[in-house]
């Protein structure tokens, strides 16, 4: 039997670019990127690494990696993440069921498919279900510009790479027709409202989303678990898609029924534990899932061998920065919109100490 022998919330902050203001999806100015890596060990010696969510709450993830998940799972075998899994959100349910718990356990639960999969020889994919692609389509997902002329050439540049599908973080009539005009006709657009409309703005706006062929529209709406009302909304016509901050397959069995497409994150979710029950869900309901996955660790890695493993998952979202520097410089960009996906042991992600060393916040 292999156990746990250690589990390190490790913290890095890597800046980067974008071509915005830094202005408006995060609650202050975002110009970097937080990591909580998920450091866990084990007593035969094998090593996995895992993604906690960790944007703008980066000390508070680790802490709860550190005090609240270490302690309950060092010593325990380790050969069971699902178990884990399941054993850490009963222990620590008093703790709350969303946000930062899960998050830690998010981290935990990929580090140690990390390991299952090198135990095994062979990629998660090929442990969860099986590798039935190797490539995944992917869409550029681009940050909020709040300018018109901005949105226009970021989208054009995006569509000239090859993308096939153009995500906005837009919440204008004028930057989404913007992003529209620049992506051009053949190009499927999306924007993420980050739920800054009312259900009577988003009522108003349909005709005009409509009319420029929006593919789907995502959390338009405050509060993003109001299920009823995203449920509502699709009577007009256009995809609804939420869930990127839903946690557990409990809550999305609630929301796999209000919207087109529902979004979990791996990293937010519960893990790769959680993300393939919330297949389940989506396969029994015949929908398709679209992973949210906006950063560049483990996590990122993770998606990729969900994609692999999972026929609902539909497109991979590749969140549109340049980066100081990759956690893993092997990781695979996009090359014409298509994502070619890893078939290493584990989630075939390698942190490089150098990186780490130079990034990592104390």
């Amino acid at each position: 039997m292999s156990r746990i022998k250690s589990v390190e919330p490790i913290v890095l902050k890597i800046p980067f670019s974008d071509g915005s203001a830094g202005t408006g999806i995060m609650p202050i100015k975002w110009t970097s990127l937080d990591y909580v890596l998920v450091r866990v060990e084990t007593d035969d010696g094998l090593v996995g690494w895992g993604d906690a969510f960790a944007y703008f709450c980066a000390g508070a993830v680790a802490a709860a990696v550190r005090d609240m998940v270490a302690p309950v799972v060092v010593g325990q075998d380790a050969s069971d993440p699902a178990a884990i899994n399941d054993m850490l959100q009963r222990r620590l349910h008093l703790h709350g069921r969303y946000g930062l718990t899960i998050f830690a356990i998010s981290g935990l639960d990929i580090a140690l498919w990390d390991i299952a999969g090198k135990r095994a020889g062979v990629s998660v994919a090929r442990l969860i279900g099986g590798r039935n692609r190797e490539t995944v389509p992917a869409y550029a997902s681009l940050m909020r510009y709040g300018d018109a002329g901005l949105v226009e050439r970021f989208s054009a540049k995006a569509a000239s790479e090859g993308f096939t599908d153009v995500k906005l973080h837009e919440i204008t009539r004028e930057t989404i027709g913007a992003g529209r005009k620049g992506a051009g006709a053949k190009v499927r657009l999306t924007t993420d409202i980050n739920c800054n409309w009312s259900v009577a703005e988003t009522e108003a706006i349909m005709p005009f989303l409509k009319e420029i062929d929006l593919f789907w529209l995502e959390e338009p709406i405050f509060p993003p678990e109001d299920w009823a009302a995203l449920k509502a909304l699709g009577r007009f016509g256009i995809a609804i898609s939420a869930g990127e901050n839903a946690c557990t397959a409990m809550e999305f069995s609630r929301l796999i029924d209000a919207v087109t497409y529902s979004q979990p994150s791996v990293t937010k979710v519960g893990g790769i534990t959680e993300f393939a029950k919330v297949c389940d869900l989506a396969a029994a309901a015949g929908k398709t899932v679209m992973p949210h996955s906006p950063y560049f660790g483990p996590g990122y890695w993770a998606t990729l061998q969900l994609a692999a493993a999972r026929k609902e998952a539909g497109l991979f979202e590749y969140l549109y920065i340049t980066q100081d520097a990759v956690i893993d410089e092997t990781m695979p960009r996009p090359e014409r919109g298509v994502l070619a996906i890893p078939d290493r042991p584990g989630i075939g992600c390698t942190p490089d100490s150098k990186v780490i060393e130079r990034y990592r916040v104390a």
